[in-house]
């Protein structure tokens, strides 16, 4: 069964949420159809240009990114405090950049004065739209109808375009965070469809990326940047601002130039042409988190498949899984692996 969508995403348990939406039957959202010959390219560049857009607008920030030929992943952030500081005018601002708003709504930006029953109406709409603008199934519904409504006009069909809801998967600490935005950034060269970071298309590694070499004369890939710094990229990307717990971080809590050696790391590693290879030298990020070197390449092949709609300290998916009324969630046993010192202290009856 099913669960409200209210209940899997909950921004006081973790603000980082992994969310997959896949086209229905044979519809594409990209690639090429081999049937027909016709190419479907340029409908990643939608996806990504609409993320941003929206990004701007929901107080919901972009971790990673990955556009696949009828899929897309997103790990997205939801940033509570920016949505307690907007005020009654940043939230009709940003809500009727979406819709056509409420003449209420305009009456009130215009400075017209408002009579009681007017201010009661405007100040149930402005608790509504503040509560959207940091729902990810707002933001997911904005993107993906859209998106559907652009391929269904240029395939000159009606009907559903993607799958019935969006699936998605609470990361609840860094350990998780890091090991779904590494399977995201990934997943062309996962897949087989490029041979390195710089040829990952249409995916957040690759963005970033190519905002630092724009940046920096130091190579890339076979030598990182040593300096801990976030490089200069995209302002609808989420930063790596280096904390080292979720709860004292504003953006994402690794260096930006940890993350880059991992990746790199992790992604020769899973290459095709490059099978079972592996450096002597063990990334930074992966000693400090104490985790398994086969563990981590597992979790960068499997990891949607590794666990359901939660990831995390096995006693944290379980008191998660509680909460929502359930009884069982899965990945247990992965989640020990990258969670090796963690004594689990909870377990579901």
């Amino acid at each position: 069964m099913t669960s409200a969508r209210r209940m899997l995403i909950d921004a006081n348990t973790t603000p980082f949420y992994h969310v997959i939406n896949r086209c229905v039957r044979r519809a594409f959202l990209c690639g090429e159809d081999k049937l027909t010959g016709r190419s479907y390219e340029h409908r990643r560049g939608w996806i990504v240009d609409k993320i941003k857009a929206l990004s701007a607008i929901f107080c919901i920030d972009i971790c990673a990114y990955a556009v696949m030929n009828n899929h897309y992943h997103l790990v997205l952030k939801i940033d509570l405090d920016k949505a307690k500081s907007l005020t009654p005018k940043d939230i009709i601002s940003r809500w009727c950049q979406i819709t056509k708003g409420h003449a209420v709504a305009t009456k009130y930006i215009n400075g017209d004065a408002l009579i009681e029953g007017e201010r009661l109406l405007l100040d149930a709409l402005i608790t509504e739209w503040h509560e959207r603008l940091s729902s990810i199934s707002w933001f997911m519904r904005c993107l993906n109808e859209e998106i559907a409504r652009k391929a269904n006009r240029e395939d000159e069909c009606k009907g559903a375009f993607w799958e019935g809801r969006f699936k998605s998967q609470a990361l609840l600490d860094e350990q998780a965070l890091l090991a779904c935005m590494m399977y995201v950034d990934l997943n062309p060269i996962r897949a087989g469809i490029a041979d390195s970071l710089q040829s990952s298309d249409f995916t957040s590694i690759q963005e970033r990326l190519n905002a630092l070499s724009r940046n920096s004369l130091t190579p890339l890939i076979t030598q990182p940047p040593v300096d801990n710094t976030q490089p200069i990229s995209d302002k609808s990307l989420a930063k790596f601002d280096g904390a080292t717990h979720l709860n004292q971080q504003t953006g994402i809590p690794f260096h930006f130039a940890d993350y880059l050696e991992l990746i790199d790391w992790t992604g020769r590693a899973i290459r095709h042409d490059k099978k079972g290879f592996i450096d002597n030298q063990r990334p930074k990020l992966l000693n400090e988190l104490g985790i398994a070197s086969d563990a981590w390449l597992l979790s960068a092949k499997e990891f949607r498949r590794q666990y359901s709609g939660i990831s995390g300290r096995w006693d944290a998916m379980c008191a998660f899984k509680l909460q929502q009324g359930g009884k069982w969630c899965r990945g247990k046993s992965h989640s020990q692996a990258l969670h090796p010192s963690r004594i689990d202290g909870l377990a579901l009856s």
